[in-house]
């Protein structure tokens, strides 16, 4: 009779768990990315850099993960040369920055599950958030150009400075799944748009009624990254994983 038991718990346990397999998902993930970055800031020219980020993520729901991200990456532009900047103006900023931020893909209010074209439409998301820029520039501070007035000018700002952003995202996540049809990682492509408020993304505060300065700071990374899903399961209202 013991035996028997047994047999039937481990069988209804079997049926629970093929009955749940498409629904599950990981409560957290780590990920890694990597983009192609340049700056908009006050000096027209702006060189293209390699920007890498580190990100770990609550996976409210397998639609709408809630990231903390940490930024390391480099950001440049000008030159002394007027064919390179007109007032020759230079800059290079080693900066840091850490973002909070959340995706909605549409897969959370879209009903996929008996259209082909929805199913892989429902992991375009856009997001947004909020974070703080840690920019250490080494800056071209004097005027090295003879036509634009005294050699002895020196370009107002700061090297070092701590700014406010907002990134505006958009992308497409590619959802992998394991054994289980659960999301277990999932490749990334995206592009981001980071307001920056203040003037320490190139460290030139040039005063408006000398140099065209009326634009807020801004810089875009062109992203591919991945993540790993781990920790508790949770179970999803709807099929995430949808079968032919």
């Amino acid at each position: 009779m013991k035996k028997l038991i047994l047999l039937f718990v481990f069988l209804f346990s079997v049926v629970l768990a093929k009955a749940q397999m498409g629904y599950n998902y990981k409560e957290f993930g780590i990920g890694l990315d990597v983009s192609y970055a340049r700056g908009y800031t006050n000096i027209a020219r702006q060189d293209e850099h390699i920007v890498a980020n580190i990100n770990f993520i609550y996976n409210y729901s397998p639609y709408i993960p809630v990231t903390a991200e940490l930024q390391f990456g480099t950001l440049s532009g000008g030159g002394l040369t007027q064919n390179l900047d007109r007032y020759g103006r230079m800059f290079t900023n080693h900066f840091e920055a850490f973002v909070l931020h959340a995706d909605f893909q549409l897969g959370e209010v879209i009903d996929y599950s008996q259209n082909d074209f929805l199913n892989i439409v429902k992991n375009f998301y856009f997001g947004s958030g909020g974070g703080i820029v840690f920019n250490s520039n080494t800056v071209q501070r004097t005027n090295v150009i003879p036509e634009n007035g005294s050699l002895d000018y020196v370009f107002p700002g700061k090297d070092a400075s701590i700014n406010l952003t907002v990134p505006l995202r958009f992308g497409y996540e590619f959802k992998i799944y394991n054994e289980y049809s659960e999301p277990y990682m999932a490749i990334d492509l995206g592009y981001v748009h980071n307001l920056v408020f203040g003037e320490g993304l190139d460290g030139y505060d040039d005063p408006s009624n000398k140099f065209k300065n009326n634009a807020t700071n801004q810089y875009r990374q062109i992203v591919i990254g991945v993540k790993f899903n781990f920790g508790n399961i949770t179970s999803y209202n709807k099929l995430i994983r949808r079968f032919p």
